[in-house]
This record gives structure tokens, sequence and C-alpha cells, in this order.
């Protein structure tokens, strides 16, 4: 498993809920890219919570689409926009129980749309929610434009 390189770090008017690490009021994601997959780990913590001891819904999609990002920046060599998120919940997330992970994987690409497939396990290792979100690609120059996309090679230091 290989660290991702956050190439947005530190760039001035960056402060996303997912993945800044000067956010702290935000999730402050760090990822890894273990072959075909993007992985992440969270430590839920109270604040994030819908119900007593349970990880907020709204929380598990917006880690699900956030992993979900970085599988297009990391696979497809471009950014886009989510265009649709499909949740399944399977059983509670528990807050102040230990870690959970999130895997995630691009199952294709139709023209200029990416299915990415995402699961989140509980700190036993157990799924509890699936994810299939899909994301409008941008060409790659307009990505550079629009959404100040750096290339593949700023996260990852390959020469792909």
């Amino acid at each position: 498993m290989k660290a991702i390189h956050n190439p947005f770090a530190g760039m001035e008017g960056y402060n996303c809920f997912g993945c800044s690490p000067g956010n702290p009021s935000g999730l402050r994601l760090r990822f890894f890219e273990d072959e075909d997959e993007i992985v992440t780990f969270w430590e839920p913590e109270e604040q994030f919570e819908g119900w007593m001891n349970i990880l907020h819904g709204g929380i598990q999609a917006t880690l699900i689409d956030e992993i979900a990002s970085w599988v297009v920046f990391v696979k497809t060599n471009t950014a886009g926009v989510t265009l649709r998120l499909n949740i399944r919940y399977r059983k509670p997330v528990k807050t102040g129980e230990g870690t959970i992970s999130l895997r995630a994987g691009l199952k294709g690409v139709k023209k200029n749309i990416a299915e990415i497939g995402v699961k989140l396990f509980d700190n036993s290792g157990q799924l509890c929610s699936e994810g299939l979100a899909e994301y409008y690609l941008l060409p790659e120059e307009k990505a550079r434009e629009a959404l100040k996309f750096p290339g593949r090679n700023a996260f990852t230091g390959s020469g792909d």
C-alpha cells in the first residue's frame, strides 16, 4: 500500500470538508493506493453522530463520495464532479469503537461517466455501507483550468 500525496494541501482557498488537512471541522482524510483500489482509514468521533453512538448517514455518504473523487484523480488522470451517488446502508457504524476503512475502485468508464464502487467497513472488518458513485469526468485540460487538477503524477509521484 502506497500513500497518495495531497497536492491541494497548502493551496490558497482549499478547505475541503473531506480531505483538507487544515479544516478543523472536516474529516481530514488521507488516501492510499492498494493495487487497483484507493483506501482510507478514519476514526469516527462523537461530533459526527446522527443518533447516540451511530455515525450519521450523511457523513457516511460524504466519506463514500470523497474517496470516489480520489479514485477519479488517481485512476482516470482527470477530475470531475459527482453526478449520482447511490448508497446502501447495511448496518450501523459505531462511533468511539475504533478506526473504520473504505475501499474504492473504478468499475468502468463510459464516454465521460466513471462508475466507482465503494465499501465501508467497521473496525472489525464487517461491511456496513456500500456506494456506487457516478462522476462526470472533465477533459484533462478543462479539469486543470476549472478544478486546478495538477495531473496524476502530483498524487502518486509516478511517471504515468
